[in-house]
């Protein structure tokens, strides 16, 4: 074929008007070509070179499938364009696999030979990957860990040491801790940085309880005695807390409703300064749900200070007086 010939068939296959199954006559150019539009045009190449497989597999790792003779430098082509490939290399070599989970870390689980480098390729990359290593040296399991600290869940002889940089690294892995390990500091570390993991310690501490609610107020949910300060820590950082405060003081309540002041609808109303409290916060809210001046009046009905709140600030043409004492119906008269 003359080159002028050639490079209008190149041209027109870099244009999408012609494929190879379209030329009877194909040059190596003509392939490379067409392979490196799109990598399964491989399979319709009559004469393969390495060359050609190569520009074919970076394009797509997957034309390796339609690789007839593979080489060392063909493979790793492909895998360094998808690692997941390394599955359909039939001759896997160290470098081959190191590139490949280079690309694709889980792909270790393909890799028949696995080596202390490749496996530490991997899990360095991905922590997970300690899932497929067979081997599993500390080193090993350390450097996943701290990679990912839910690569814990794969190490089987955990030592405290494992379970602290796991923790460190990523606190929900505190949940894969054996009882055995679960040290007062690995668990602090684990609730200083993610409060609800609290849920997952069985010994608790008042200092981890503590630095819990403070990272996350609804921690305070897993806490099982309650302190003055927990409750204030909690309420400071997320108002909504104020759900799981039995005792509830005006301060603990005053920081919800300054945290967010949506918590008035979790104030215990049953006791009167909590229930003023509320009440005078209401007025601020931009947002109101009347039902709960029904609910603080009706059960303050007997109360001066209360009614005369109502009055003053004209609350009265909110409530529902079909499920008041009758002697409230004169405030519905009047309005």
């Amino acid at each position: 074929m003359n080159k002028e010939l050639e490079l209008k068939l190149i041209e027109e296959i870099k244009k999408n008007n012609l494929t190879l199954k379209d030329i009877d006559e194909q040059t190596e150019e003509i392939c490379i070509a067409a392979v490196k539009r799109n990598g399964h045009n491989l399979k319709y190449v009559n004469n393969q070179s390495e060359r050609i497989c190569i520009a074919a597999v970076m394009e797509t790792g997957y034309a390796l499938l339609d690789v007839k003779d593979q080489t060392e430098r063909i493979c790793l082509a492909a895998v360094k364009q998808n690692g997941y490939v390394l599955q359909y290399v039939e001759n896997q070599t160290e470098r081959i696999c190191i590139a490949a989970v280079t690309d694709y870390s889980l792909g270790l689980e393909y890799v028949k030979n696995k080596t202390k480098a490749i496996c530490l390729t991997a899990v360095k990359l991905n922590g997970l990957a300690l899932r497929y290593v067979n081997d599993k040296t500390k080193n090993i399991c350390l450097k996943a860990v701290k990679e990912n600290g839910a690569a814990l869940k794969y190490v089987e002889d955990q030592t405290e040491e494992l379970c602290l940089a796991a923790v460190k690294q990523n606190p929900l892995a505190l949940q894969y801790v054996k009882d055995e390990y679960k040290t007062e500091d690995i668990c602090l570390e684990a609730v200083k940085n993610y409060g609800l993991m609290l849920n997952w310690v069985k010994n608790k501490t008042q200092e981890m309880c503590l630095e819990a609610v403070k990272n996350d107020g609804y921690a305070l949910r897993s806490v099982k005695d309650k302190t003055e300060e927990m409750c204030l820590e909690a309420v400071k950082q997320n108002g909504l807390a104020l759900k799981y405060v039995k005792n509830q003081s005006e301060e603990i309540c005053l920081e919800a409703f300054k945290q967010n002041q949506q918590s008035i609808y979790l104030a215990n109303i049953n006791k009167r300064n909590i229930a003023l409290l509320t009440l005078k916060n209401y007025l601020q809210l931009k947002n109101k749900d009347i039902k709960i001046l029904n609910r603080i009046i009706k059960r303050f009905s007997d109360d001066q200070e209360f009614i005369d709140f109502y009055t003053k600030h004209k609350l009265w043409k909110y409530v529902d007086f079909t499920k008041l004492d009758n002697k409230l119906t004169q405030y519905g008269m009047i309005l």
